[in-house]
């Protein structure tokens, strides 16, 4: 008897090893493939626009204080006045997205739904 559970405890120690090699791949490919999901997605893609504000976040630490002119130049060009117009054409705005709605238009459509004045 103890021969035959010996020689089926070497049996599964293999098929243990093996179940638990699938575990560790199917893991590090969940965590990987995500990343390579969007077809239209290049990971360095965005690193030449990402350096450009990483020299003018550095310009404006390393200098004087920026005046309230070019402060407000700077940030009527886009978001902020360290990204300035950046990537602007990839920004979402309400300008650029086809059918997207407000969240002011989003609650309008709830409550009148939920007081039935539609």
């Amino acid at each position: 008897m103890k021969s035959l559970r010996f020689n089926f405890s070497a049996l599964l120690r293999p098929v243990r090893l093996l179940l638990a090699t699938c575990v560790c791949a199917l893991l590090l490919f969940s965590q990987v493939m995500p990343a390579y999901s969007s077809p239209n997605s290049n990971p360095t893609s965005g690193e030449a626009n990402l350096l450009d504000i990483e020299r003018k976040s550095q310009e404006a630490v390393l200098a004087d204080p920026y005046s309230r002119e070019k402060t407000q130049t700077e940030a009527n060009k886009g978001l902020n006045e360290i990204q300035g117009d950046s990537n602007i054409e990839q920004m979402k705005r309400p300008e650029n997205t086809p059918g997207g709605k407000s969240v002011e238009d989003k609650l309008k459509n709830a409550l009148e739904g939920v007081t039935g004045n539609k």
